[in-house]
């Protein structure tokens, strides 16, 4: 494990190592006052000991404890810099690594556990274990210089504290092995289950509240509260037997080698000051190996975390190591082409031999029945997800041979669901396009007609808006987000119904908006109003993953098929309304 924080460590592994050097130094100078104890007692059963013995140990007692003091703040500062330095930039790469994922890692549940391995298993080592490594260096060295010592003052003393700590490894190997490692398993799964509960908690409190949910998903929450507790203790109680098991092993060797010394001293085997010596040492021998074991859960507990953190940063990434560029316009006029495109998440097949093509300039729509593949269609074409055949052709050129940067540079998307970033309005603007200037980025909100009210706000564009845009309206935050894909001027624009869920009035304003967004753009609709692309160049009925129908307003409405179905249904319609209670 210690060999696995090394190699983690990468550029930082010589700080680790130094802290390594540092931890012996230590553990020699912890060990020193017993020595010198050693001495005087010696000195003081000879009969020779004078001032000037009790001046000079008391000196170099001093000196030793401040050498000890220093070379612990070193070492300190080695490995707990290291610690935060090395999760600084594993959380980065982490974001990095998240940034280059198929959308589809974020769809299947994984939210709570990138939120356990961020807030929970990358804090942890680098809370707890990054400056315990040097403690365990320590006790390890301490253990073999306690197991010399008593070699050296007689070999008998010297077996059996060999046969003791021999022991003490076995069963500290079995706990590991038997308990420890699957402990720390089943309770760093709860914790990515807790985080899961309190993430569905929050995010579906409205729902909650307004069906008088309340008890019964707090009763929810609190089991995953309850499990979490429940399995901290399991993991403790799982640990306590063989810790006293261990305890009972030192506690047996302690007497062993003191009993061994008594009969070795009355048999004039060793002298009274070397058994006044391993009575100042039998109580400290087998002190660095119980704190060592005692540390085994920590260790255990990291290795897990290493594990959770290793297996996120493992998932594959959208390959990203296209070279082509894309051209300026495309030589035929066609600005994206979708060819016998297949696609599907996980066995399920969503999108089957889909082929069309969107001229430059033109609008194109996509309608069909709710979970026919539309939204999967735009989102092969911004790739969020690769295809599993065919291929999706940007002015010519495979999109899988283009840079991410460079494609993204290419498409703007604006969303029903608008997110804003939890921070001034102007920073959620400019997002479109980092060099703009203040001027750009102004007229970018008059044209997405949000200027007015923004400037109605107390601080104007410099107004905080709370995480997702909570502090502002629906279509406030919508009109905000078609004032960054105006800023960002990207040839294709993506555009899922941005009216389908605004009220009359933000309609009207974000129908004005779009108009200036999408002028002179080659435009992908995903339609949900009917009324709102009769005027498209070209329309694709999706039904099953399958185009079914494709041609204009008034060409698809002369097949009686599905497309001339909808406007039929909905022509027939009647205006809502609430009865009267009787």
């Amino acid at each position: 494990m210690i060999r696995r924080i090394v190699r983690l460590a990468g550029k930082y592994s010589w700080r680790i190592k130094g802290a390594f050097v540092f931890a012996v130094i230590e553990a020699i100078l912890s060990k020193m006052p017993i020595y010198y104890s050693f001495i005087l007692l010696s000195r003081f059963y000879d009969n020779s000991i004078t001032a000037t013995d009790c001046l000079y140990v008391g000196i170099a007692l001093v000196v030793t404890l401040l050498m000890q003091m220093i070379v612990h703040r070193v070492t300190d500062q080695l490995q707990s810099g290291a610690g935060y330095l090395l999760f600084a930039d594993k959380r980065i790469e982490l974001g990095n690594h998240l940034r280059k994922m198929p959308m589809g890692y974020f769809t299947e549940g994984n939210i709570g556990k990138i939120s356990s391995v961020l807030s929970t298993d990358m804090a942890f080592i680098e809370e707890n274990i990054m400056h315990k490594l040097g403690n365990i260096m320590s006790f390890i060295f301490s253990a073999a210089v306690m197991l010399l010592f008593m070699c050296l003052l007689d070999w008998r003393l010297g077996v059996i504290a060999l046969v003791t700590t021999g022991v003490a490894v076995v069963v500290g190997e079995q706990m590991q092995k038997k308990v420890s490692a699957q402990e720390s398993i089943l309770r760093q799964q709860q914790s990515e289950l807790l985080t899961d509960a309190v993430l569905a908690f929050v995010e579906g409190i409205a729902v909650i509240k307004s069906y008088n949910l309340l008890g019964e998903k707090s009763g929810e929450l609190r089991h995953n509260f309850k499990s979490s507790m429940d399995k901290n203790i399991d993991f403790e109680s799982a640990m306590s037997p063989w810790i006293v098991g261990l305890f009972i092993v030192f506690a047996i060797g302690i007497s062993g080698v003191f009993g061994m010394s008594i009969i070795l001293t009355v048999t004039g085997a060793i002298g009274l000051p070397y058994l006044l010596g391993v009575l100042l040492f039998v109580f400290e021998m087998f002190g660095p190996l119980k704190a060592l074991y005692l540390e085994a859960p920590v260790l255990n507990i990291m290795n897990c975390c290493l594990d959770r953190i290793e297996a996120v940063l493992s998932e594959p990434e959208l390959d990203d190591g296209g070279q082509q560029t894309l051209p300026q316009k495309a030589a035929n006029g066609i600005e994206v082409a979708f060819k016998q495109v297949g696609f599907g998440y996980g066995e399920e097949l969503v999108l089957d031999d889909i082929s069309f093509a969107l001229k430059s300039q033109t609008m194109t729509a996509l309608v069909g029945p709710s979970g026919g593949g539309k939204t999967t269609v735009a989102n092969l074409l911004a790739r969020f997800w690769d295809v599993r055949q065919g291929e999706i052709m940007i002015r010519g050129v495979d999109l899988k041979t283009v840079p991410l940067a460079q494609l993204m540079e290419q498409i703007s998307m604006v969303f029903q669901r608008v997110y804003l970033f939890k921070d001034t309005i102007y920073n959620n603007i400019a997002m479109g396009r980092h060099d703009a200037t203040r001027e750009e980025v102004t007229e970018a909100a008059r044209k997405a007609r949000c200027y007015d009210f923004i400037m109605a706000l107390p601080d104007g564009f410099d107004t905080l808006v709370g995480e997702g845009g909570a502090s502002l309206s629906g279509g406030e935050k919508q009109r905000v987000s078609i004032a960054r894909c105006i800023l960002k001027d990207a040839p294709i624009v993506i555009l899922d119904e941005a009216t389908a869920s605004v009220d009359r009035d933000n309609e009207r304003y974000i129908q004005e908006a779009i108009s200036e967004l999408v002028r002179g753009k080659t435009l992908l609709v995903i339609a949900h109003r009917m009324h709102t692309i009769k005027n498209a160049d070209q329309i694709l009925v999706i039904a099953d993953g399958r185009i079914v129908e494709r041609g204009n307003h008034q060409q698809l409405m002369q097949t009686a098929g599905i497309y001339a179905g909808y406007e039929h249904t909905l022509n027939k319609k009647q205006p809502w309304q609430i009865q009267g209670n009787r």
